[in-house]
């Protein structure tokens, strides 16, 4: 999906509030309860926050942000959300909510691995949105999916997402954002109906690459390219504001002119009504990760990458002004507006130093 961040002890610095599962410290009356479990392992625990909203002030960006599960089963390469899922285990066992020995299984060897094997759902999402709500005011906006994918194969089971989107159809005047690698957005086409008729919507569709081959290597578990560009399809003949979102562009892998125009024009071709892309931030939370897919499939690149990406997340400034000089001919070339929509509102408002900038990344 589009991408977050890293930073396991520096972590600890990052205010309390914005890990509700962690507001107490008080010892856990019974281990944490196990939802379902898949037969490769992966297991789906119960998370009851108090707040479910993170507001611009405690992440540093300039939207609300709501995610509904901490953790992934796609299990991209490159996701900078495992931090997010890293740091809410940690902060659990240090607040005595977890035993050494859960904490070891919750948080992976490498602290990486648990992200797309542990997956916390949000219970009792609904009432905790409903109160979260009356904070937000008039005309803000709020991206759902921000850290973790809303409509991952857990929504199936859950149905969290589409409880959500019941709720947020009430409100009026706000702007809100939804961002998704899943074709299973399109069975709520009638709630987004709903909820764009009142406010602004719109749905950023994840897709990186028309290679299925080459997603299977960089998303382990990621729909099929082609099935989520028929749910985009599906979406637009709806009447649903939608469009496609290339994040990250990976460098050396994904970044080639006819690389990026295939990817395009497959979204125009399925009725994209917009196109926005953006380099690879590569946080230390997923450099380990990352780097070793890269050693795997691309050697050559590696060198490459860890130069590039020696003292900074983002990709160096040159080569990201060169991609949005070429992602823009590509917008123009396919008939697409050249308008930004709420795609400015997630980048920070202040850019801070890098250290900052991997604990202020989407928080679930």
């Amino acid at each position: 999906m589009a991408e977050r961040t890293s930073g396991p002890a520096g972590g600890r610095a990052v205010e309390a509030n914005q890990f509700t599962l962690l507001q107490t410290a008080s010892p856990p009356a019974r281990p944490p309860a196990i939802l379902d479990e898949r037969l490769r392992g992966t297991r789906f625990v119960s998370l009851a926050p108090q707040r479910v909203l993170n507001s611009p002030k405690s992440t540093g960006m300039d939207y609300w942000s709501l995610n509904p599960y901490v953790g992934c089963e796609f299990g991209c390469s490159y996701c900078y959300a495992r931090y997010t899922h890293r740091y809410v285990v940690e902060r659990a066992h240090d607040a005595g909510k977890l035993t050494d020995a859960e904490f070891a299984d919750y948080r992976g060897a490498h602290g990486w691995e648990a992200f797309e094997q542990r997956i916390f759902v949000k219970e009792q999402i609904v009432g905790a949105l409903d109160a979260d709500l009356k904070h937000v005011p008039f005309g803000e906006c709020i991206v759902i999916g921000t850290a973790t994918d809303p409509y991952q194969p857990a929504e199936r089971r859950f149905r969290l997402t589409r409880a959500v989107l019941q709720l947020l159809t009430r409100c009026e005047g706000l702007s809100f954002g939804i961002i998704t690698k899943s074709p299973l957005i399109a069975r709520d086409c009638d709630l987004l109906l709903r909820l764009q008729e009142r406010n602004e919507l719109q749905i950023h569709v994840s897709l990186i690459t028309v290679d299925a081959p080459l997603a299977r290597k960089l998303e382990a578990r990621s729909p099929h390219p082609i099935a989520r560009l028929r749910a985009l399809k599906k979406l637009v003949d709806a009447g649903v504001n939608a469009g496609l979102i290339v994040a990250p562009v990976l460098p050396g892998i994904t970044d080639g002119m006819a690389h990026l125009d295939a990817l395009f024009a497959a979204a125009k071709a399925a009725g994209a009504l917009f196109a926005h892309a953006g380099a690879l931030r590569l946080y230390a939370a997923v450099r380990d990760r990352f780097l070793g897919v890269l050693e795997e499939h691309f050697p050559a690149l590696v060198p490459r990458y860890k130069k590039a990406y020696a003292r900074q997340a983002g990709a160096p400034t040159e080569y990201a002004r060169a991609l949005s000089r070429r992602i823009e001919k590509l917008r123009r070339k396919h008939g697409f507006k050249n308008h930004t929509g709420m795609i400015d509102r997630y980048r920070p408002v202040n850019m801070p130093v890098q250290g900052e900038l991997e604990l202020r990344g989407s928080l679930p």
